[in-house]
């Protein structure tokens, strides 16, 4: 490490020492796909838990070895580290039952949080048969899962912006 790599660093760690409680951060991963990035993720964890975050998400992707790998991970986080976990969870290429299967697991395993979207349509699809909104009332249903949507205002912005082109 140069000279001047260090002292940035160092500059860094100070800046982040002197704001600590004083703001609050929250971090997002990928599942990990082979076991050297998991490795690299738990020192990530680690490294980054001493900000004391306000939770830890963790993406959803649209295959289920994806999927199986945010859960896995989220599960370890709960267990590991303590922090708040977070999930992704989409309900594209999903049905209402294996979603409320998904979400109850969360809950048997103690994840209240969940970060609630509609995802993203597979090129050349329809109208999508839920969406996010639907979600947070499927989760709701399950247990007092906290969720959030980040996505809903963009998507009733859209939604009005037509009916004014139309």
């Amino acid at each position: 490490m140069s000279f001047f790599h260090a002292n940035q660093r160092e500059a860094l760690n100070q800046c982040l020492a002197e704001v600590q409680g004083q703001i609050n951060v929250s971090f997002e991963f990928f599942p990990p796909r082979t076991s050297e990035m998991e490795q690299t993720l738990w020192k990530s964890i680690d490294r980054l838990s001493s900000l004391k975050p306000k939770f830890v998400s963790v993406t959803y992707g649209a295959n289920s070895g994806e999927r199986d790998r945010t859960h896995s991970i989220i599960k370890g986080i709960k267990e590991r580290t303590g922090l708040e976990a977070a999930p992704h969870l989409t309900c594209i290429d999903a049905s209402r039952d294996e979603l409320r299967t998904i979400a109850q697991d969360y809950w048997n395993n103690g994840i209240r949080h969940i970060v609630a979207l509609r995802g993203d349509l597979p090129p050349g699809s329809g109208k999508p048969d839920m969406y996010a909104a639907d979600l947070v009332t499927l989760l709701k249903e399950v247990g007092d899962l906290i969720s959030l949507s980040p996505r809903i205002r963009k998507c009733i912005r859209r939604r009005k912006a037509r009916r004014r082109i139309y």
